[in-house]
């Protein structure tokens, strides 16, 4: 048999890597023989540049830079091999478990950190660019990624706005003339699964506020900001950001990008498929096993399980799916293009205990998927 492992990582528990290790420990319990090919992979978010580096035998640069917060951090990114592509992960520089859940305010998170990668790779002589949105703590609208290339956000008086997306209100101006030439001749492609726009009730305050710390109200201000920042950016540069799709992913780094570098959209676990020569490994594939924290309806919109499902469709290999927790139909399952899907559990417990007990469960999970797959009895 040959069996593809191709999960995202179960976030807050296990990478990618380590959730394809376990998998493969349970296969082969059952099929020792087994010819088995692990694609650990991600949708643009975190854990994105650790499955690019593996899948191409890549390399990473850690720098040291402003965190969301303001403080140091010690950040990397990554250097794809073979093409010398630089991949910029935002949650390295800018991510949410970056910041302690009592200080999380995205009123005052900054994308600073992801910015200044951005620089120190162009310093280095990279053009090309993978720009990995997901996991972000901030909703600056890319503000501060722009101010560490360079460019100034205004008030009435002339002075430089405070880092965060609740400054925004009082944005009067935008000075680009000091922003760094060197984006503008290279090449930048944004991976991400996300494609709400910039603003309203699926924009990015409303939908991902509250997962960063925001209240209700909260919510409410920071999308006023937005809404102030977008119409600044179209008195300037002539561009309407407030419904690009995308433009809403990472709070708003998706519309900064798109406005201001060379810059194309496109879907973030297609960009890691191809990286990892997905379709190639599918070539006599018997079985996908893939599998997420929790299997939902973002699940449904794009996510890692969705893409693996359309890749293996086209060359009819069933596909099963674990993951922490199952909150789709069966419909919802067909529509993936699921054969199966099972959470890890083998019973009611406690958070703590699920997280703990990850590994071992997906081991024992997956020796039951492949005793019903193939009929070998224990």
């Amino acid at each position: 048999m040959k069996i593809l492992i191709a999960p995202d990582s179960f976030k807050g528990s296990l990478s990618a890597r380590d959730i394809s290790a376990a998998v493969r420990l349970g296969v082969l319990r059952v099929v020792p023989d087994a010819e088995i090919v692990e694609i650990p992979l991600a949708d643009g978010g975190e854990g994105t540049l650790d499955s690019l580096i593996l899948a191409t035998g890549g390399r990473t640069v850690t720098h040291t830079v402003r965190g969301p917060l303001g403080d140091p951090v010690s950040a990397s990114y990554g250097v794809l091999g073979g093409t010398g592509t630089a991949v910029i992960e935002l949650a390295q520089a800018s991510g949410l478990p970056l910041v302690p859940p009592e200080r999380r305010d995205p009123r005052l998170t900054t994308t600073h950190g992801t910015g200044e990668l951005i620089r120190h790779a162009l310093d280095a002589g990279h053009r090309d660019f993978l720009i990995g949105l997901g996991g972000s703590a901030t909703n600056d609208g890319g503000t501060g990624l722009l101010r560490a290339l360079g460019m100034l956000f205004l008030d009435a008086d002339g002075r430089p706005l405070p880092d965060g997306g609740a400054a925004l209100h009082r944005l009067a101006s935008l000075d680009t003339t000091g922003f760094d030439p060197r984006v503008a001749m290279s090449r930048f492609r944004i991976a991400s699964d996300v494609t709400n726009p910039l603003l309203g009730a699926n924009g990015a305050s409303h939908i991902f506020g509250l997962q960063k710390g925001a209240t209700l109200a909260v919510t409410a201000e920071l999308d006023a900001a937005l809404t102030h920042y977008a119409r600044v950016v179209q008195l300037h540069i002539g561009l309407d950001i407030s419904a690009l799709p995308g433009g809403g992913a990472a709070g708003g780094v998706g519309a900064a990008l798109l406005a201001f570098f060379p810059a194309r959209l496109e879907s973030g676990i297609d960009v890691l498929l191809d990286a990892a020569r997905f379709d190639r490994a599918l070539q006599g594939a018997d079985l996908v096993l893939t599998g997420e924290g929790r299997l939902d309806a973002q699940t449904l919109m794009g996510k890692t399980i969705s893409g693996v499902c359309r890749r293996a469709a086209t060359r009819h290999v069933p596909v099963v799916a674990l993951c922490g927790s199952l909150d789709l139909t069966a419909a919802d399952l067909d529509a993936l293009g699921l054969l199966a899907a099972f959470p890890l559990a083998p019973g009611p417990c406690d958070l703590d205990t699920a997280i703990r007990l990850t590994a071992p469960w997906a081991a024992d999970r997956t020796e039951q998927i492949l005793r019903l797959f193939t009929g070998i009895p224990k």
